[in-house]
């Protein structure tokens, strides 16, 4: 008698069970996981539920690959898939114990990396780490057990596709959900931390392998002939230093303030009859500081690492994303390298995680030679954090005996956060009252900007105690703008005047003050942005930058050419703004005449050419195959900055 035959329904069931099993069990690892192995700062319901949720499009649409296999294979293909996302998962975990960070295409190439993580490999592995695997000893049993009748059936392409859409529509709903709490999460990549929290462990490194490849592939079509080009441009376009600054700085350690959310309107603006930044306003007046006050950000979707890439390399941030982000392996002829042949230590500090912005791997690639991040504040007491980081006054109270300890001269950067949208702020740190305006982030600015204010008094009280006061040139700048153009309604409260698009842009004006003791002060009023800075700090010290490519030029100089050019092809300059597809008159605030339109067109050409040029360089890493006499190239590999975690310098 023949035995019937299963339908193959009956067939599919067999297998449907063990799959659901999966998904299931790797969707509850991965989110447990995440939520107790790795550092990620859920705050609040909606990110709580999406670092639930993130897991479970990943783990069914990569486990559901196995319904396109027939028999047997099907089965060994879901286990496949699910080791090698359980190992993805436990080998981020181990590597997240010794660096914070999470693994990355291009640290899978870093030898380096594994060499540091190798001789503490077995301190990383705890003895609970065996749970990681005991769902893939299950699935295993589950598989292989002879109790359990396999289906060699297979699935029709109709029956999968359903199974596929459900995975895809989870996962786009978790990444709209993830958008409405935290806008242009993927195209400014702001943190690998970010992505995991909202989008899961899957999605990061999928999102890693496309930005990665991307990447790799506009370095891989790039050769040395394409930075001809750029390099005979700097040459013929450099701007000779103006004599009487050149070396006025000259072997004098360098200190960096980064002046979060600082718009030169805040200079002498009073609140209700009261200033709001009063030692910053002492300081345009003081007589050995220089102050612009047509200076400008030149920020894109990096905002402040566009800054910080402008001023330690004079190339622009890139059109979209961050360069910090996607060309944090580049060669670079940055700033803190530049000075490592003249004998300077370097390092940045920043109370915040060392991963945000990749600077944990970018200043790697700067020479930086060490970097003080969250880890190296270590009394801290309630009420000392912000937002993103350590509030700015025990900010630089901690750090007073890390830069103390670094060997003169030196080039550092301290990056402060308490000045940072939303601007909320204990009532109680609070030293002036709120603005009027009804628009609670306009009138917030004030509280936090006096705060900053304060904080940076105290640094320079704390550079004249310790003796450094005398030998050290403190530059301070605003990174980008803190009132974005959606609160003009507000600002033209703030400002008793109406917010035209000229008056808009001059908005994009940011404080720069260079104070070098033994040198005249004086207010300035050249046009320059923040893509000049590099080359006016370095002929200050003395350091000639011809042979360089940069972009920017010396601002002191007489021969620097005033014209900021922005991100999106705008730029501004002393006759003529351009604003959108329009020349305004900067004076009059009106569209230029017929007559004045051929210059605005060559200035417009030439910044656009300036842009082309920049993201040649940065996109090709075309600096790789250029390096000036005199200068050491950066081995990223040379540097470690977990190996004093509590912020010692050896």
């Amino acid at each position: 008698m023949k035995k019937s035959k299963l339908t193959n329904n009956e067939k599919i069931n067999k297998f449907v069970p063990i799959f659901l099993l999966a998904v299931f069990m790797l969707w509850m690892k991965t989110y447990v996981s995440q939520n107790t192995q790795f550092k990620l700062d859920v705050d609040g319901a909606l990110q709580e539920f999406l670092l639930f949720l993130n897991p479970l499009g990943s783990a069914l649409l990569l486990l559901s690959l196995s319904l396109f296999f027939k028999g047997f294979r099907k089965y060994i293909t879901l286990l496949f898939i699910y080791v090698g996302m359980s190992v993805m998962l436990y080998a981020n975990v181990v590597y997240y114990r010794f660096f914070s960070d999470f693994i990355t295409l291009p640290t899978l190439f870093q030898t380096q990396n594994f060499g540091d993580l190798g001789g503490s490999v077995a301190s990383l592995i705890q003895p609970t780490d065996f749970l990681f695997f005991v769902d893939v000893l299950v699935l295993a049993a589950l598989i292989f057990s002879k109790r359990i009748k396999k289906d060699r059936g297979s699935f029709k392409t109709k029956a999968v596709l359903p199974v596929i859409t459900i995975a895809l529509a989870i996962s786009f709903f978790n990444l709209a959900l993830a958008e409405a709490d935290r806008p242009e999460l993927l195209t400014r990549g702001f943190d690998r931390n970010y992505i995991v929290k909202y989008l899961g462990m899957y999605n990061y490194a999928l999102y890693d392998s496309v930005e990665t490849l991307k990447s790799s592939s506009q370095r891989v079509l790039a050769d040395s002939d394409d930075g001809t080009e750029v390099l005979n441009y700097t040459k013929s376009n450099y701007a000779n230093p103006n004599e009487a600054y050149f070396g006025a700085a000259e072997g004098m350690n360098v200190v960096y303030l980064h002046l979060e959310s600082f718009q030169t309107f805040l200079m002498d603006y009073k609140l209700n009859g009261e200033e709001v930044t009063p030692f910053l306003n002492s300081m345009i007046d003081d007589e050995e500081t220089l102050y612009f006050d047509n200076f400008f950000h030149q920020t894109a979707q990096g905002k402040t690492s566009d800054a910080e890439f402008m001023l330690e390399n004079s190339l622009f941030g890139l059109p979209k994303g961050s360069a910090f982000i996607t060309k944090g392996q580049n060669t670079y002829q940055a700033a803190p390298a530049m000075l490592k042949d003249k004998g300077y230590t370097s390092a940045v500090f920043h109370g915040n995680n060392g991963t945000f912005w990749n600077r944990s791997e970018i200043y790697k690639s700067f020479g930086y030679d060490h970097f003080f991040d969250i880890e190296s504040y270590t009394n801290l007491e309630e009420g000392d954090m912000a937002e993103y980081g350590v509030m700015d006054k025990p900010f630089f109270e901690q750090s007073a005996p890390l830069l103390e300890s670094l060997p003169e001269p030196f080039y550092t950067k301290f990056i402060t956060v308490a000045h940072h949208f939303p601007y909320k702020m204990d009532q109680n740190l609070t030293t002036i009252g709120k603005g009027t305006t009804g628009d609670s982030s306009v009138d917030d600015y004030f509280q936090t900007a006096r705060y900053a204010d304060e904080a940076i008094e105290q640094f320079f009280t704390q550079l004249e105690e310790s003796g450094l006061a005398d030998n050290t040139m403190v530059v301070m700048y605003g990174d980008h703008y803190g009132i974005s153009d959606n609160h003009n309604q507000a600002m033209e409260q703030v400002l008793s005047k109406e917010i035209t698009p000229v008056e808009n842009a001059k908005l994009q004006r940011v404080p720069l003050f260079i104070h070098v003791p033994g040198v005249e002060g004086d207010i300035n009023h050249t046009y320059g942005g923040q893509i000049d800075l590099l080359p006016t700090v370095m002929h200050l010290l003395g350091v000639e930058t011809q042979n360089y490519i940069q972009l920017g030029t010396d601002l002191l100089s007489e021969e620097h050419e005033e014209l900021v050019t922005f991100r999106n092809g705008d730029f501004a300059s002393p006759e003529i703004y351009s604003i959108g597809d329009v020349f305004y008159d900067p004076k009059s605030g009106l569209p230029l005449e017929e007559d004045q339109l051929e210059q605005a067109k060559v200035l417009q050409e030439h910044g656009n050419y300036e842009l082309y040029l920049s993201d040649q360089v940065v996109n090709g890493d075309l600096l790789r195959f250029y390096t000036p006499n005199g200068f050491t190239p950066v081995d990223p590999a040379d540097y470690n900055y977990q190996a004093n975690p509590a912020g010692a310098v050896e």
